[in-house]
């Protein structure tokens, strides 16, 4: 198996251009400074200064937010359709108070000030409605649910102590998620952190009669299972359009093994006649590198890895651009000792998704522009 320094040290050489030379001999320093070095390059790939502390419990990521990343990503987290998500990254938090009389409390302090709310979303489990020994059922089939946001917690019920964000009639025998937008709110609180005084949810019957308690129910962290604890979903965009992409020759023997056993692939052997321009493996497993406890989905990925030559004449299947053909033709007739041969890089690039464990034990799901080499041309 690849040690994880040598993944690192690998990976990071491997956004490096092929034909631009590796670093001079003695220029990485000591393995221990090594490794830091990739391993903090590999993260500003991800958008991150530091990794995310392992979470202090065995913990499962929202169903919802496990559901989600299947219907954008594959098995091996490329994106299925560039338009499944709204913006690049899905946050979810879940409930901090244990649903004290329906007051809920998320903390937002993960979302970063140049993140930009696309959308924001209150999900709810409404239990299914149990009367009691010799209770008559309502005579009302619906109710209406009020979502508000709280001005002024100690009076929340003064004039200017809440304000409504939405409201919607539900079947009192309705039973799963109901899912609330209030965007503008959480737009409020990421603005200004210390106005997120939380949100309070109340239940009316039609025309605002009062309705009985016991029979409309949302679950709440304290009385039920995690897996329905009231969670906040943020649909945003913070800007980080990936980097640049992987087009080096270097991977580990054991992991390129491993990938050809998988697919039914044998690496070619080197011989004399180099290979033309075309597309290679190149796997980035984040068990290998020690990040799987906070990294939920996938175990890793091939970003593959475009090398090989561009011989002149270049033909249609080395997909090259107008330019690429001229400076091969110049190169060939030694016109010009300071032009080289055209290089091979990827000229079709794809999206990854990572679902993650955050500082904070939020999971996120995260979409990373220009991770995988689609195909190889000569450029």
């Amino acid at each position: 198996m690849v040690c994880s320094q040598h993944l690192l040290l690998l990976f990071l050489l491997a956004w490096q251009p092929v034909c631009q030379a590796g670093p001079p001999r003695g220029q990485w320093g000591s393995s221990g400074d090594t490794r830091a070095r990739a391993l903090k390059k590999l993260l500003e790939v991800f958008g991150m200064e530091d990794p995310p502390p392992l979470p202090q419990h065995v913990k499962q990521p929202p169903q919802y937010m496990v559901d989600l990343y299947r219907a954008v990503a594959g098995d091996d987290g490329v994106t299925k359709d560039p338009d499944a998500l709204e913006g690049n990254t899905v946050r979810s938090f879940l409930d901090k108070t244990h649903g004290v009389r329906m007051r809920l409390l998320f903390i937002l302090s993960s979302v970063a000030k140049h993140e930009r709310v696309l959308t924001a979303e209150l999900h709810l489990f409404k239990l299914r409605a149990r009367l009691a020994d010799g209770q008559l059922p309502q005579r009302q089939h619906f109710c209406q649910v009020n979502i508000y946001q709280v001005l002024d917690k100690e009076n929340v019920d003064s004039p200017g102590g809440k304000k409504l964000l939405s409201a919607r009639l539900l079947a009192l025998q309705a039973t799963g998620w109901e899912v609330f937008t209030i965007t503008q709110a959480v737009r409020d609180w990421v603005g200004e952190e210390n106005s997120n005084q939380g949100l309070l949810v109340t239940t009316v019957g039609l025309g605002g009669a009062p309705v009985d308690s016991s029979t409309v129910l949302f679950a709440s962290g304290r009385d039920h299972h995690e897996s329905k604890t009231p969670m906040l979903v943020l649909f945003t965009d913070d800007a980080h359009r990936g980097a640049v992409p992987p087009t080096s020759p270097f991977l580990g023997k054991e992991a390129r093994r491993r990938f050809a056993e998988s697919n039914g692939t044998r690496t070619p052997r080197s011989v004399g006649t180099p290979l033309p321009c075309q597309k290679h493996p190149l796997l980035v497993d984040f068990e290998e590198i020690g990040w799987a406890g906070w990294i939920i989905s996938p175990r890793g990925y091939n970003a593959f890895n475009c090398r090989g030559s561009c011989p002149f004449p270049l033909g249609e299947n080395m997909r090259p651009t107008n330019h690429a053909t001229v400076q091969s033709i110049i190169n060939a007739l030694k016109l010009s000792q300071e032009v080289s041969s055209p290089c091979c890089v990827p000229d079709k690039l794809f999206s990854i998704n990572l679902l993650y464990f955050d500082d904070d034990e939020n999971v996120v799901l995260k979409q990373y522009a220009d991770m995988v080499a689609g195909s190889c041309g000569c450029h």
